[in-house]
């Protein structure tokens, strides 16, 4: 719905990018903000991993969880989000996220400046199947992203 303007989104809908294995709704791109900010729903369904350690060098990130629980590793610190809970990770700052829980999370991220839908993007157009580490890489590296994978994780 059209609002002088700007426009209302019901929750779960936008547009639809199916990337990293997790239920990822668009709300708003950097077309819409001046490329001030993108904001996303994530729906990580349970026991779920979703993207491994990384780094972003051009945005950072805020979560607020919707419903559920969502584990966090920010830096050197593991965190527990709630309903309610807000938080916010930096560029620069090494993170992941995960739903080992028995119920879906579904988490609001703020992005900004905005861009990461391209990333995305990209990941959603690779072809069905298993994934080629290195292709994701080099998508990661072309959005300024760090991957943080352990020894002998290529």
């Amino acid at each position: 719905m059209t609002l002088g303007g700007g426009y209302l989104l019901p929750s779960r809908d936008g547009t639809k990018i199916a990337a990293i294995g997790l239920g990822i709704t668009m709300k708003t791109d950097g077309k819409s903000t001046h490329d001030a900010y993108s904001l996303f729903e994530y729906a990580i369904p349970p026991e779920t991993d979703g993207p491994p350690l990384h780094t972003h060098t051009r945005e950072d990130e805020s979560f607020i969880c919707l419903a559920g629980r969502l584990d966090v590793t920010l830096g050197d610190q593991d965190y527990v989000l709630e309903f309610g809970d807000y938080m916010y990770l930096p560029r620069d700052v090494p993170h992941a996220f995960r739903n080992p829980y028995g119920e879906e999370s579904r988490v609001i991220s703020v992005v900004s400046p905005a861009g990461l839908e391209g990333y995305y993007q990209a990941l959603a157009a690779m072809p069905p199947g298993p994934k080629d580490i290195s292709k994701i890489k080099a998508i990661m590296d072309d959005f300024g992203i760090v991957l943080h994978l352990p020894p002998g994780g290529h």
